[in-house]
């Protein structure tokens, strides 16, 4: 008997100091997304990015997202990119930090299941970051769906996805092995003229930051995408 209390207050220290000893950061965020995407020539597209994010209750600029990409449509589902991104993360009383990526992208409209269109974006990137010497690899994977809110009309659609991103090797610039983070999505998409739509709504994003930190960003999401 007082061996399992023994141990029954063991397994209890044991869970109090790793709830203690594990610390979550939040922050009110809010993040711009501007995109252009359309025709090139034939089956080749391209899209480009501009993501200004603001971060410290929306105080001051958090991130800065530049991202461009040439896709192949190798059928009318399945579209296949090639794309680089160049992003900077401000540092107070230091020098930003500067983030160069290459990825691939492969979207795919998987159908209309229940009135609505559901597709994923698959994404693999090469990250190279001022700060370090390393390459890191990150998988992104994330699945969209959207539903019109009036049977036979696309002017107001509800809108919800999940993205989840892999870190698939550890850099000596803070990137860890395994699961990196968590973003998940609801709101509306309302379109505006022709094809071109904004998309509003609360975005969550979980970073793990390993060591017991995590940060969770409560982010306000305005997307404009022009499409022609």
């Amino acid at each position: 008997m007082r061996r399992a209390l023994a141990c029954c207050l063991a397994l209890a220290s044991s869970f109090t100091a790793s709830t203690v000893s594990a610390e979550t950061r939040e922050d009110e965020q809010v993040w711009v997304n501007l995109t252009a995407m359309g025709p090139i020539a034939g089956d080749v597209v391209y899209f480009a990015e501009l993501q200004p994010r603001m971060g410290d209750g929306a105080s001051r600029l958090d991130q800065l997202l530049l991202r461009g990409a040439v896709g192949l449509k190798l059928s009318p589902a399945v579209t296949l990119y090639q794309g680089y991104a160049h992003v900077v993360v401000p540092v107070d009383g230091g020098r930003d930090v500067n983030e160069e990526r290459s990825f691939q992208q492969i979207n795919w409209f998987m159908g209309k299941p229940w009135g609505g269109e559901l597709t994923s974006r698959t994404r693999l990137e090469q990250r190279w970051r001022s700060d370090g010497g390393d390459t890191g690899w990150r998988l992104r994977e994330m699945l969209r769906y959207e539903k019109p809110l009036k049977p036979g009309s696309n002017a107001v659609n509800a809108l919800v996805y999940a993205e989840g991103f892999l870190a698939l090797n550890d850099t000596d610039w803070g990137a860890r092995g395994g699961f990196d983070q968590l973003r998940s999505f609801v709101g509306v998409e309302l379109g505006v003229k022709d094809a071109t739509t904004v998309e509003l709504g609360y975005l969550n994003q979980v970073i793990d930051q390993t060591r017991g930190r995590t940060r969770v960003n409560h982010v306000a999401s305005v997307s404009l995408f022009f499409r022609h």
